[in-house]
């Protein structure tokens, strides 16, 4: 049988248990935080309101010029959202033009979770006023306009591979700048991104317990999506990123080199979460695989210890740099 089909026979055999699946992992809208739970509440007395700006405009000078960068950067990705959807909804098995079938169902609802986080954070950002407000709307416009290619194909295994990384090295982003935030004493912000982080880790589970799923009945091909995501390195969604002016994805890796700077992300993260995905889907313990397959899982195996030895070599720029983000560059 083609590998496509296969797939999509193997994504079809999954799709039975999405409803319960949804209700395990997504909480529904009646019941989920919102982001005016966080900010200041424009409808109550005038003057609560505005003293309530000026806290956060107050609190938002005892942070560092890097960390009004990663915050940015951060909510960027996550406002990027559409190209994230519109990628989902062409992967092979996830069909929505035939009514409202279960992985359309799916992608749909975790969207409208995930585009709360670029909502609060927005806001938010918009009211410290720490950071140039255009040139971060510019940033997001292009972003979402150039797209990204994340080199998964409309394959669903290389696809689910991507997101068990990528929700889990997005919790560790927003835990780091909730902690960050909490040292200083600001509360609301710190909540604000522990909350956010919280969703990212629930979904984190749920595209990892797609992968466990498809291991039980696929194992060999689910293991050669795996090698292939992780030989080609996972590409972070942002990886397009540029300002005003700049080719497409020239901020990125000043971006990633800040988050680096301060800990927020680092090259020893993305290795903590290989090796979180390994343990997660017991890589070592799957039995029958085929040569090919068993080849891919050596690779996988060996790869934390390859990685490290390269990281630990890696040099992070000292120097902060000048984004038209934040505006002027206050270092403190």
């Amino acid at each position: 049988m083609a590998l496509k089909n296969k797939r999509f026979e193997v994504m079809q055999f999954l799709e039975k248990d999405i409803d319960a699946l949804v209700e395990k992992y997504l909480i529904p809208v009646e019941k989920i935080w919102q982001p005016t739970d966080f900010l200041p509440n424009s409808e109550t007395n005038t003057e609560s309101f505005f003293e309530d700006v000026r806290e956060i405009r107050e609190l938002a000078k005892d942070l560092p010029y890097d960390f009004w960068v990663v915050l940015v950067g951060d909510m960027i990705t996550e406002e990027a959202l559409p190209t994230y959807e519109s990628w989902l909804m062409d992967v092979e098995g996830v069909d929505q033009v035939n009514g409202q079938s279960g992985w359309a169902k799916w992608v749909r609802q975790w969207t409208a979770e995930e585009n709360r986080h670029g909502d609060v954070l927005n806001k938010y950002l918009y009211l410290s006023g720490r950071v140039n407000m255009r040139e971060i709307e510019i940033t997001t416009q292009h972003l979402i306009a150039d797209g990204f290619d994340i080199g998964t194909d409309r394959d669903p295994y290389k696809n689910f591979v991507y997101t068990s990384f990528q929700e889990l090295a997005t919790y560790v982003s927003h835990n780091r700048v909730a902690k960050l935030a909490k040292d200083v004493g600001n509360k609301r912000l710190s909540k604000m991104c522990k909350i956010i982080s919280g969703d990212e880790m629930r979904h984190h589970h749920a595209y990892s317990e797609f992968v466990e799923r498809i291991f039980e009945v696929d194992p060999n091909q689910m293991m050669m999506a795996f090698h292939h995501m992780m030989k080609q390195k996972i590409t972070m969604p942002a990886h397009f990123l540029r300002e005003t002016g700049g080719k497409i994805g020239s901020a990125f890796e000043e971006f990633s080199n800040t988050a680096q700077r301060i800990g927020v992300y680092t090259s020893m993260d993305y290795i903590d979460i290989l090796e979180k995905l390994i343990k997660r889907w017991e890589i070592d313990k799957i039995g029958n695989l085929n040569d090919e397959a068993e080849k891919a899982r050596d690779y996988l195996m060996k790869l934390p210890s390859r990685m490290t030895r390269i990281a630990e070599r890696m040099k992070i720029p000292e120097n902060s740099f000048q984004f038209k983000w934040v505006e002027p560059a206050i270092i403190k």
